[in-house]
């Protein structure tokens, strides 16, 4: 896997590297849970595993609101939404995001998604005027999140109009990091938190900027403890192309006022016949308990589920083990107990992120085999 524009550009950057959706980055820069605890205060990471693609033409919004799950028909520029792309019998191929950038849409997805995407996308461009360029390896990203997120943005010389979820703006910064096309984003995220797209030439200076004005770094470890807090279900992991769109429990990426796309009568009839079995469900044990992904999940002694994605984490109150997984739909309700690999655990609402911990305890992430 190739390395992010952050490590090419900072080479060794972290205490450790490893792959991470589709990329290489930065694992940890130190103690994972002091860099779970910035998350309540302000944590820096890097975005470069994200891939960007670019749509033009002038049948871009007509075609690709016919191959993804949300509406991009009516999608005002300076907006994005979240969308599956499916295959004609509704399962899911990928997950992305898609921006109306006004003469063209940005498709962000992970770069382990990309060459799939791409696929897909050109096998259904016939007589459409449409034109698909990959922007990944000259445009990168970084994420900043937590509370004095915009305090630090701000101190860096970065300011911008409020933003609500899924919004941008697109502008220059007065960081001196140089950056063309730099572009503020709110992703759809339960905490306080930015995204900023720029050239891949430019990274480093704005990293600095950012670490220099108070933004704690992290590594993916952490990221992945936070996607589990969050109960944020990851393409290739917790959804996979097996699952159907409603089982994942992401309404967000629905829209059934749109039309016609690939996959939409299977979702459609799904909907109208209330058909779906499975339910993507969030679950927490005991910390000294370790839940592995594959678990099985039983009541009574019946095998309800599966455990797809579980971490210990390291909360203010003590750490929690949480899993994230699929169960049966009728059984999925908050505070009943199940048992998991053995384990008693209890089906939860996610998120679980109102506490933080201090810097000087210990984590783990249990990560699919």
């Amino acid at each position: 896997m190739g390395l992010t524009a952050l490590q090419t550009n900072i080479p060794g950057l972290g205490v450790a590297q490893g792959e991470y959706r589709g990329a290489t980055t930065a694992t940890r820069f130190g103690d994972p849970l002091a860099e779970f605890a910035a998350f309540g205060s302000c944590a820096v990471y890097d975005l470069g595993y994200r891939a960007k693609i670019s749509l033009a033409g002038a049948d871009r919004v007509r075609w690709l609101n016919g191959m993804v799950t949300n509406n991009i028909r009516d999608l005002a520029p300076g907006h994005g939404v979240y969308a599956f792309l499916l295959n004609p019998q509704g399962h899911i191929l990928g997950d992305l995001y898609a921006y109306n950038r006004g003469e063209s849409i940005v498709v962000d997805t992970d770069r382990s998604q990309i060459e799939k995407i791409l696929a897909t996308f050109d096998h259904y461009i016939i007589m459409d005027d449409v034109e698909v360029k990959d922007l990944s390896e000259q445009t990168t990203a970084l994420g900043i999140m937590g509370p004095k997120a915009l305090e630090v943005l701000k101190k860096a010389g970065i300011e911008f109009p409020t933003l609500q979820p899924l919004h941008f703006h697109e502008m220059q910064c007065d960081c001196d990091c140089g950056c063309v096309d730099c572009m503020m984003v709110r992703p759809d995220s339960e905490t306080e938190s930015y995204e900023i797209w720029l050239n891949s030439n430019s990274v480093k200076p704005l990293w600095d900027a950012l670490v220099a004005a108070g933004a704690t770094p992290v590594g993916y470890e952490t990221l992945e403890l936070q996607r589990i807090a969050l109960g944020i279900p990851l393409y290739g992991v917790d959804i996979r192309e097996r699952d159907l769109p409603q089982e994942t429990e992401q309404a967000r990426a629905l829209n059934f006022n749109k039309g016609c796309y690939i996959g939409q009568e299977i979702v459609e009839r799904i909907r109208s016949r209330g058909a779906v079995h499975r339910k993507f469900s969030g679950f927490v044990a005991d910390p000294e308990h370790a839940i592995t992904p594959g678990a099985k999940i039983v009541t009574k002694e019946r095998e309800v589920g599966e455990i797809t994605s579980a971490a210990s984490v390291p909360f203010a109150s003590g750490k929690k083990t949480i899993a994230l997984g699929y169960m049966r739909r009728e059984l999925s309700t908050p505070g009943r107990e199940v048992t998991i690999g053995g384990v008693t655990a209890t089906i939860v609402s996610l998120p679980l992120t109102n506490e933080r911990v201090p810097a000087e305890a210990n984590s783990s992430v249990a990560r699919p085999a």
